[in-house]
């Protein structure tokens, strides 16, 4: 079972649902089968990320997301696929990332729960 929410935080969450874009695990695994190209974010905390990953996945802190994705990812274009552990701070994620001129950013449905629950391959800490 997930984390409970305060309802002001699943206000803010919803709000800024409205604004982004969300996709399926199975939206994410096609786009892997077929090698587009794209970014799938882990934005998630570092002890998350230790634990469980999603295979083919890279990192960047939702703390530091918005302070070293220019450098990171300099591209306003390519495409960016942010997920956490629910969906809630990915989407947050997604819409700082617009607002910043990220034209092609989406945030994991239900994040690496849904990813999981779908059967999609995960990497874990060895």
């Amino acid at each position: 079972m997930g984390k409970h929410h305060s309802d002001r935080f699943v206000t803010l969450v919803d709000d800024a649902k409205t604004r982004i874009e969300e996709i399926t695990p199975e939206e994410v695994r096609r786009k892997q089968k077929s090698d587009d190209d794209f970014v799938l974010l882990d934005v998630r905390e570092q002890d998350e990320w230790e634990k469980a990953r999603i295979a083919g996945a890279e990192y960047l802190g939702r703390g530091v997301l918005e302070r070293d994705i220019e450098e990171e990812y300099p591209n306003l274009d390519e495409e960016i696929v942010l997920y956490c552990g629910g969906g809630y701070r990915s989407a947050l994620a997604a819409d700082n990332l617009q607002k910043m001129g990220y034209n092609n950013v989406k945030s994991l449905a239900g994040g690496f729960r849904s990813w999981t629950e779908a059967g999609c391959p995960i990497k874990k800490q060895e």
